[in-house]
């Protein structure tokens, strides 16, 4: 198996006039090693991790630092302001553009439906109003997670992670601001942008035990980075269930900042939610990436 510790077996491996695509769980390593093919073979380096881009979070995302973004091109970090939305669909409308501009990608991150639909293809479903948003928020933050969840259609509560709320939330959005489940709306599915042909697929495999580790001593390097100035930065303008107020730990530190619990217990949380997101991300890539060729992450 090729390893990302040996970034040099996988960059020769690669064609370099194909797209890379790299999945993995977070703190695998995905980013170096889509640095090093992109600073070894050309290409751009694209995120593809829903946290990433937002601009209020560089440390506590661990987005590329102003280093690496000087080796080498990267686009869609740190782009979206935290009063906007963004969703999946308009992900995919930059990734188009970036794939119509010609330049090779070499496409990371962790979120597994960017992934899918870039490599799948994505239904369009209409905007979501911005009343109908707010009003998902606001059952949401009241604890409406199960009600939101039985007044979803049938065919699209049997398709999703019903435990997840931005899923759950999502679904039901889309119902109430179009009449149709999402389901239905994704049967309607366009041609992906970046077909097999196009590209080398890569997902990152990690041990369980080796990435638990490598996820607290991430977390321990971002306070020492300064994560938790980025929150208090933040405090002000804090919403919980808004979508950039979704990093993981994020909620954690506010915790903190507000005297509730002590820095040391916002750490144990924070690298607690970090692998349970992490065991998620498996399960997706194993369930939808099995044709992916298998990378072993660093030790």
């Amino acid at each position: 198996m090729l390893s990302v510790a040996d970034p040099g077996g996988v960059i020769a491996a690669l064609d370099p006039e194909r797209h890379v695509l790299i999945a993995g769980p977070t703190a695998s390593g995905k980013s170096a090693l889509a640095l090093a093919i992109a600073a070894r073979q050309g290409g751009v380096v694209v995120n593809a991790d829903a946290l990433q881009v937002w601009s209020c979070w560089r440390v506590l995302t661990a987005r590329p630092t102003p280093a690496d973004e000087a080796a080498a091109p990267h686009r869609l970090y740190g782009h979206v302001p935290p009063d906007r939305g963004y969703s999946v669909g308009d992900w995919l409308s930059e990734m188009a553009a970036l794939v119509g501009g010609g330049e090779r990608l070499v496409v990371a991150g962790g979120t597994g439906l960017y992934l899918t639909a870039l490599t799948r293809g994505l239904a369009v479903v209409p905007p979501v109003p911005p009343d109908i948003r707010a009003r998902a928020d606001a059952w949401l933050a009241s604890g409406g997670l199960d009600a939101m969840v039985a007044a979803l259609d049938p065919r699209t509560a049997s398709g999703i992670d019903l435990r997840n709320p931005a899923r759950v939330q999502r679904a039901w959005e889309v119902l109430a601001a179009t009449g149709r489940g999402l389901a239905d709306w994704q049967a309607e599915t366009p041609p992906p942008l970046i077909a097999d042909k196009d590209a080398a697929r890569l997902v990152v495999q990690a041990d369980r035990d080796r990435l638990a580790a490598r996820i607290a001593a991430r977390f321990d390097a971002m306070l020492d980075k300064g994560a938790l100035d980025e929150v208090r930065a933040m405090r002000p303008r804090w919403t919980p269930g808004a979508q950039w107020a979704r990093a993981i730990g994020a909620a954690d530190l506010v915790d903190h900042l507000d005297g509730r619990i002590s820095l040391s217990a916002a750490r144990d949380r924070a690298v607690i939610a970090t692998r349970q997101y992490a065991k998620s991300q498996r399960i997706w890539f194993r369930g939808r990436m099995r044709d992916w060729v298998p990378v072993a992450a660093a030790p």
